[in-house]
């Protein structure tokens, strides 16, 4: 739903904008945080740096990305977020499948214990 938005260990993130077949979120991640490496079944993401630095893993490729550069995960690729800087990282997620549902995320690694046993 427009609007909807979550606390997570991480930092948070809010839903922007919803239709058939794509949401678009804002992440913030906080520093010296990251997200899970995890993959998706259903959907691809790109993610646009508004600002701060991120330190991704996509596919098992390092990629660094800073304000106005854009990275693309495609569906099934393991992927994760990093912010190694002492500064906030805000970025625009853009999901794109068939089901962009909070639970389709297979976590691989996880700092906070949300691996299923």
């Amino acid at each position: 739903m427009i609007g909807d938005c979550d606390t997570r260990p991480w930092g948070s993130w809010q839903v922007l904008d919803e239709g058939d077949g794509f949401k678009v979120k804002r992440l913030v991640v906080a520093p010296h945080q990251r997200l899970s490496y995890q993959t998706h079944e259903h959907r691809a993401e790109h993610w646009a740096i508004v600002s701060g630095k991120a330190t991704c893993v996509v596919d098992g490729e390092l990629i660094l990305a800073g304000p106005g550069q854009s990275i693309d995960v495609e569906i099934g690729q393991p992927h994760r977020i990093t912010n190694m800087e002492d500064e906030t990282l805000v970025l625009i997620e853009v999901q794109m499948g068939a089901y962009t549902g909070e639970d389709d995320i297979c976590r691989l690694e996880d700092d906070y214990g949300r691996i299923p046993a």
